[in-house]
């Protein structure tokens, strides 16, 4: 049986595809889930910070590492890739860098640096 504090009345419908849900398989009240995501981090030791921090660290992570913009736009559920841009662009200046040596290998034959 569910914990009455965890259980949600929202009306989804059933094969909705949720991160976080109940046993039953309905939206987890956010309440429950910031509370145990709490505890998590307390057992942990670890400091407390948002669960949606993690979502923001996941997409910046992601970019990073050369993960195409429209892959990770895609992954965040953002309506357009400009979303998703215009709220990380911070994490692109290295592309420039990366894209002027690969143009320049393409024209002059150069070693190009891929992308991790």
């Amino acid at each position: 049986m569910e914990h009455p504090f965890c259980s949600s009345n929202n009306p989804f419908p059933e094969g909705i595809d949720l991160v976080f849900k109940t046993v039953s398989g309905h939206p987890m009240n956010t309440d429950c889930l910031a509370k145990h995501f709490r505890s998590i981090l307390e057992v942990a030791r670890l400091p407390r910070i948002r669960l949606y921090d993690l979502r923001h660290t996941a997409a910046t992570l992601a970019l990073a590492a050369g993960v195409s913009p429209k892959v990770v736009s895609e992954q965040l559920g953002h309506a357009s890739t400009a979303s998703t841009l215009d709220t990380y662009a911070h994490v692109l200046p290295h592309m420039q860098d990366e894209a002027a040596t690969n143009v320049e290998a393409l024209l002059f034959g150069k070693e190009s640096v891929v992308a991790n």
